[in-house]
């Protein structure tokens, strides 16, 4: 939940360049074709129950044979590794990812392309949208450097920067339309509308984006999720806790208070008719919904065991000692409501996907430091499985259902014969304890797995610097 504000039409381009890198030899764990993957559990991506004992047999970057270890011949092969007690997962998906991060609280947001792409990377994000950009054209530069192998990272699916009205000023529908125009060539894939945005405005977004066939998410605020999907938006960003179409004194283009909002919300039954209604809706119109589970989870004051312990060493020392007092401001309840919402919102998520609802899933790396890229990626996982998701159910959703919002799902999402080898191996299994996804330790990105722990040792510390 990015505090930062693009007034658009804009032009958001910042030179940047990179010098001519490899990656480096000693982050690569595993290379070659063919390599085999034997005796290793498989969580596929499509919702079935885990598979015991299986091969996966990788050979130009794609899964050749995937199966009964027992059916697979290992001939020509030219690497093994024997992963019994391992489980090998699709990538993540990571669908509102950004590669910038604020801490503290007021401070400015800054790009992190020295170690975000990283930190995805090794926590077994393959591919990610970039919901929202604070520098669009630093962020095709790295896209590029990363397909060309010169720099580390997941394949990227580029937002726009921050599509958002100034609410002292008049609508302006046509040069929003104009801005979209702008953007198309720059090459991304979705644009992103955010918080003040009024309906003239996102209607002229949605029908440009639409005229190129790109798809347009929001962080809503003045327009509510209803009058959204009716209004054609692809995709919702963060449930029904930013959705304010439910606020009793709520007027028609206005970004309400929050405070006072989140209290009426805290108190609706998501069983209730509102809310099912709106569940509805959104199905009936195709409006795929994010969860952002983590961010939610770093508001609530009761919820501090949730904290990722790695967390902090990642950061440099100057956000090491903010974040050591955010901890205690936070364990003090100063949010109230927050713990309710969370609660609110993972039963909403429940709800959405019972009624056949298409959900993904994100992390939002910003808050006030107590989620990060990647780690909250994870983190999603194990929030998803405690608001009453099956951890196959889970992994479905942060793997199969990503690919499939971004039509990708041929190639990616899930484990089968002919797909990309995107992958992640973790010692234990995560169908019994979900807590065993942080124990990742190779990340198979287009058949190169990478050693996890080797790429987090060159970002100790790095995290507000780079």
């Amino acid at each position: 939940m990015a505090s930062l504000k693009v007034f658009f039409p804009i032009a958001f381009l910042v030179i940047t360049s990179f010098g001519c890198r490899t990656i480096p030899k000693e982050l690569i764990r595993v290379s070659g074709s063919p390599i085999a993957l034997i005796h290793v559990r498989v969580i596929d991506g499509t919702g079935a129950l885990p598979k015991e004992d299986q091969t996966i047999i990788i050979e130009n970057s794609r899964i050749r044979e995937i199966g009964e270890a027992s059916r697979i011949s290992l001939s020509g092969v030219a690497q093994t590794l024997d992963l019994a007690g391992y489980t090998v997962l699709p990538g993540l998906v990571g669908m509102h990812d950004h590669l910038f991060y604020a801490l503290p609280p007021g401070s400015p947001s800054k790009e992190m392309l020295a170690t975000f792409p990283k930190l995805y990377l090794a926590s077994g994000v393959t591919s990610l949208r970039t919901a929202g950009t604070l520098n669009l054209d630093a962020e095709v530069k790295l896209k590029k450097e990363i397909d060309r192998g010169r720099e580390l990272g997941p394949h990227l699916y580029l937002s726009s920067p921050y599509v958002d009205s100034n609410p002292n000023l008049a609508p302006n529908p046509k040069g929003w339309a104009e801005g979209v125009e702008q953007l198309v060539p720059l090459g991304i894939n979705s644009v992103k509308v955010y918080t003040h945005a009024r309906s003239s405005e996102l209607v002229a977004v949605i029908q440009a984006a639409h005229r190129h066939g790109i798809r347009v998410t929001g962080h809503l605020c003045a327009v509510g999720f209803t009058e959204a999907a009716l209004l054609g938006i692809d995709n919702l960003e963060h449930g029904v806790v930013v959705d304010t179409e439910f606020y009793s004194r709520r007027q028609p283009d206005i970004c309400p208070n929050q405070d006072d909002f989140h209290a009426e919300l805290a108190q609706m039954d998501v069983r209730g008719a509102e809310i099912q209604g709106l569940i509805q809706t959104l199905i009936q119109h195709r409006v795929a919904v994010t969860s952002t589970l983590p961010v939610f989870e770093s508001f609530a004051g009761s919820r501090t065991a949730g904290l990722d312990g790695r967390t902090l060493s990642m950061l440099s020392p100057e956000l090491q000692d903010a974040y050591r007092a955010h901890v205690v401001k936070r364990s003090e309840d100063p949010y109230g409501v927050w713990d309710k919402l969370l609660r609110e919102e993972m039963q909403f998520e429940r709800e959405f996907v019972k009624a056949g609802g298409l959900l993904l899933a994100g992390t939002d790396p910003t808050g006030w430091g107590g989620v990060i890229a990647g780690f909250g990626d994870q983190r999603e996982l194990e929030l998803l499985v405690e608001a009453g998701f099956t951890v196959e159910e889970a992994v479905k959703i942060s793997t199969h259902n990503g690919a499939l919002f971004l039509g990708q799902n041929d190639r990616i999402g899930t484990l089968s014969e002919g797909k990309q080898a995107d992958m992640f191996v973790v010692r234990g299994n995560p169908a019994v304890d979900i807590k065993d996804i942080r124990r990742t330790e190779i990340v198979f990105k287009d058949g190169v797995g990478y050693d996890s722990a080797a790429i987090l040792k060159t970002i100790v510390a790095q995290i507000g610097l780079q």
